[in-house]
């Protein structure tokens, strides 16, 4: 009988230990929400947060009048439908293309605006669809500048910039400028404009406001 009761000891024993070790592996310590086991899962009994179809933008902030260009990149993301979602360029003729829903138009929309649009276009073919729309990279707000500067070409115009902002960023006027005769081109309502700028008004506070054009994208400075 001893002996029995030795082994019936140690068989309650061996159980116990197991059961206290599968619960030190399945309780989270003390004070820490349980976290899924797997990526991309939630833990059991609850329910993931629906996201919001917010625009955002990634690195500088998104300037607050900014509307969709061609050539800009856009994220497109479908809650919960990755074969939906993807990266986007806007095409010169101000579309991109969806998977189901083909081309919508983007150029011209605000980002929230766009989201409306590609919910209203993919509840034809996805129930209850949400979407957000990311502003990946900016590329239809550039402007000019050519002729005697340091380093002409194309600039990204992030927030407002000014003629004399512009030059500087170009590395300045070269040394045979003329500088009293710059002319900015902008093209509105169809029509093309041009504007003169005086760059030692300019540096001389004179006239500022008149003189100190703020561009717009598009806009191209011509130092003669």
């Amino acid at each position: 009988m001893a002996v029995v009761r030795v082994h019936i000891s140690t068989f309650l024993l061996a159980g116990l230990l197991t059961a206290t070790v599968a619960g030190a592996q399945t309780a989270p310590p003390a004070g820490q929400a349980p976290r899924p086991t797997t990526p991309g899962t939630t833990a059991p009994g609850t329910t993931p947060a629906r996201p919001q179809g917010a625009a955002a933008a990634t690195g500088s902030p998104t300037p607050t009048d900014y509307v969709i260009g061609p050539d800009d990149v856009l994220g497109i993301v479908f809650w919960r439908d990755t074969d939906m979602s993807g990266d986007v360029t806007v095409r010169p003729d101000g579309n991109i293309t969806l998977p189901l829903i083909r081309d919508v138009k983007a150029a011209g929309l605000k980002p929230d605006e766009l989201r409306e649009q590609i919910q209203k276009a993919a509840a034809k073919f996805i129930a209850d669809p949400n979407v957000t729309v990311t502003v990946r990279q900016i590329n239809s707000r550039n402007v000019f500048i050519t002729g005697n500067v340091a380093r002409p070409g194309n600039y990204p115009v992030s927030g407002q910039m000014n003629v004399l902002q512009l030059i500087a960023v170009a590395g300045g006027l070269n040394e045979f400028a003329n500088s009293k005769n710059i002319q900015v081109q902008r093209t509105e309502n169809g029509q093309p404009t041009s504007r003169k700028f005086n760059y030692n008004d300019a540096l001389n506070g004179k006239n500022l406001q008149q003189n100190n054009i703020v561009l717009k994208p598009g806009d191209v400075v011509l130092v003669p």
